[in-house]
């Protein structure tokens, strides 16, 4: 499976602003807490270490 780097969320504003939302009052570590837990949970979705090393490359 490639790296789908094409939008392809459903209401991208939408998931952006619960995204925020989910980060309201958290401290920077609690809020960097939360973010390693979600790439942690979304990558174990994910499962397939060539696409997870393409994001890992791709975001750099």
């Amino acid at each position: 499976m490639p790296l789908t780097l094409e939008p392809n969320i459903p209401d991208p504003d939408g998931f952006y602003d619960e995204l925020i939302r989910a980060h309201e009052g958290l401290s920077a570590e609690q809020s960097n807490a939360y973010n390693a837990r979600l790439i942690l949970t979304l990558s174990n979705h994910i499962g397939d270490r060539a696409v997870l090393r393409a994001a890992l490359e791709s975001a750099k």
